[in-house]
């Protein structure tokens, strides 16, 4: 087994060689505590998520809801709630949201890959460039779009021939211009949280707006 500690802003410990059932074990010890567990084939990533983390990660949550809100599509947002394929892949995205699927999980205390599909978008908040592995772990679970924001930048990855492919336009909002979001998160750090929601609210209306 090998291990590499990286630096803040994100404390992050990567495992190689671990067993499914020593991540299986580690999820149960773990239970509610702020951190994270990402297993891919054996390799295991433990992240003790920075405030920067989750600044952005509680923004664009708030964001996507706000999208749906005004565009009056229902959605089921279900945070970091953990997904498995047994024996293969397992993680708990930053935020997580079922939309076409809505139907086919609404009111289940428990989600299972096996029967359940998995969210229709995830959303993960990667400062530290450790995405291409979570791709590989949504790419198993079959998840059909996955935004990243690297702190400067944001991606909308489309599951085709099982793979991620970079585009524009979103699955799930595909009227509006989505990678405008980016405008919107520069100014996190220094804009009132509530101020900032309602300047993206108004944003959204005046998309919606022009498109009619």
């Amino acid at each position: 087994m090998t291990a590499q500690t990286l630096a803040p802003p994100q404390q992050i410990v990567q495992l190689s060689g671990i067993s499914w059932q020593t991540y299986e074990n580690l999820l149960a010890e773990i239970g509610d505590r702020q951190i994270r567990l990402t297993y891919n084939r054996g390799n295991l990533e433990i992240i003790v998520p920075s405030p920067e983390h989750e600044r952005f990660k509680t923004i664009m949550g708030r964001f996507v809801e706000t999208l749906a809100e005004e565009l009056e599509v229902k959605i089921e947002p279900l945070g970091s709630t953990t997904f498995k394929r047994p024996k293969l892949s397992g993680a708990e995205p930053d935020e997580c949201f079922y939309i076409q699927n809505l139907s086919a999980i609404k009111g289940k205390k428990r989600i299972d890959m096996d029967r359940d599909p998995p969210p229709d978008l995830v959303v993960e908040i990667d400062i530290t460039s450790r995405s291409e592995n979570s791709l590989q772990v949504y790419a198993d679970l079959g998840v059909p779009e996955v935004w990243i924001y690297n702190g400067t930048r944001l991606r909308i990855n489309r599951f085709e021939n099982g793979g991620y492919v970079e585009g524009e336009i979103s699955l799930a909002f595909p009227s509006l211009p989505i990678l405008e979001i980016v405008r919107f998160l520069d100014l996190a750090e220094t804009m009132d949280y509530l101020e900032l929601v309602k300047a993206f609210r108004n944003w959204v209306k005046s998309q919606i707006q022009q498109s009619q």
